[in-house]
């Protein structure tokens, strides 16, 4: 199921749209403001954010430029402004489409359809997909680490404990892991290659002996 985040402060507007995109069978997650809207962005990874400019805690556009730090989901800013020096400060920090307010509840869906259409149809660079170190490489697309050319096997664990250095996944082929390595297993394996590979180097850099992760 697609879900889509909605930012905005005016509640009938939100109920609008929560009752519009349940019956077109899209999940929903409203925030009232921005420090709301980024908690659960980071919280619920929403494939499509509509968003509005005028938010009582803080600018849209300041949202708009947090959230394309880590997330490529398509932003839909919905706003009254209507000057052109303020959509195109938008859509500069990162909006995909820009809708004045008011606007046609069947014009948004068929724009919220076409956003997940591209985010679909678009395939990740390869240099997006892979992350490389000295050690072992991680395909994000197919999920998968390899250590030359042997697949490590990665289970999820039924019942982390809080704290368990080893995380959700865990490689089932050699025992018990070590810190250096099931630290970066721990992280999700949808994660962004930055975020995977800056994990990778800290914790090579802090333990230079050789990992081993056999098949």
């Amino acid at each position: 199921m697609t879900r889509v985040l909605v930012v905005e402060d005016d509640p009938q507007l939100v109920r609008a749209l929560v009752i519009n995109m349940q019956a077109r069978r899209y999940g929903v997650d409203a925030a009232p403001d921005g420090a709301t809207a980024l908690r659960l962005a980071a919280a619920c990874q929403p494939d499509v954010v509509m968003l509005d400019l005028g938010l009582p805690d803080m600018d849209g556009v300041d949202v708009i430029r947090a959230l394309r730090g880590w997330t490529r989901a398509p932003i839909l800013v919905l706003s009254a402004r209507r000057a052109s020096e303020e959509k195109v400060v938008a859509l500069d920090a990162g909006a995909d489409d820009y809708v004045t307010k008011p606007f046609s509840m069947d014009e948004l869906m068929a724009r919220l359809r076409a956003a997940v259409r591209r985010t679909e149809e678009t395939p990740l660079a390869p240099e997006r997909t892979l992350v490389e170190t000295d050690e072992f490489v991680i395909d994000l697309r197919a999920k998968k680490v390899a250590r030359g050319d042997r697949e490590v096997r990665l289970t999820r664990g039924s019942s982390p404990r809080a704290g368990d250095p080893q995380g959700p996944f865990h490689d089932t082929s050699a025992g018990p892991l070590q810190p250096h390595r099931t630290a970066l297993l721990g992280a999700p394996l949808t994660a962004s290659p930055t975020a995977c590979r800056a994990r990778c180097q800290h914790r090579v850099s802090v333990r230079r002996k050789p990992v081993s992760i056999p098949s």
